[in-house]
């Protein structure tokens, strides 16, 4: 997984993985766990079981900042990555974002969409691991895990899904654009999510 900027960088605040605003400072405050690791933990548990996916409840609005999606208390992949990420690095964890490309449904036909989770830096292990907060459903069982992989998705090559293993310290803008330009996360989520990042080829 390539690191595109020194390790600091994923732990500062900008306007989506805003950590620095006060709800999620008031959450920070009830992480209490002893070990670096154990707060990995419980972030990460806390973002795929208590926010919701959007789609998921059939919710409208779209959520894009890491204190909106606290406050609402849902949001696509995008926006809960984005709070996962203001969690950890307000917590001075590292983090970032990394994408995959999947198909939107089952089959090529129905056409793909970039799905994003989310880095952190494991002091302990002295490397990055991946894990995705997008929520558990009947067909999905992402967890925490320092050895395997457990993520929300398995790749199938053959439908030319992909990793785009780059670790972003920042939302990539077509990300950004996406969730800035529309109004309704049913239509969003249907008709506009990008398809490729095709500026970053696959590592």
């Amino acid at each position: 997984m390539k690191q595109l900027q020194p390790l600091q960088a994923y732990l500062q605040p900008d306007p989506y993985m805003n950590y620095q605003h006060s709800s999620i400072q008031e959450v920070l405050l009830t992480f209490h766990q002893h070990s670096e690791l154990d707060r990995i933990r419980s972030a990460f548990e806390y973002v795929r079981d208590e926010i919701s996916h959007s789609m998921d409840i059939r919710h409208e609005e779209v959520t894009r900042r890491a204190s909106e999606v606290l406050e609402k208390k849902h949001g696509i992949c995008y926006a809960k990555s984005h709070l996962l990420a203001a969690l950890l690095r307000g917590m001075g964890i590292p983090s970032g974002i990394c994408y995959q490309r999947l198909t939107l449904y089952d089959t090529p036909e129905g056409g793909y969409c970039i799905h994003a989770l989310n880095t952190v830096f494991v002091k302990e292990l002295d490397r990055w691991i991946r894990m995705d907060a997008r929520g558990n459903k009947e067909d999905v069982d992402a967890q925490f895990s320092t050895e395997e992989e457990k993520l929300a998705f398995t790749l199938r090559p053959e439908y030319d899904e992909r990793d785009y293993l780059i670790n972003f310290h920042e939302p990539h803008p077509a990300i950004i654009q996406t969730l800035e330009s529309n109004t309704s996360c049913i239509e969003m989520y249907q008709q506009g999510l990008p398809e490729a990042l095709d500026d970053y080829e696959e590592k």
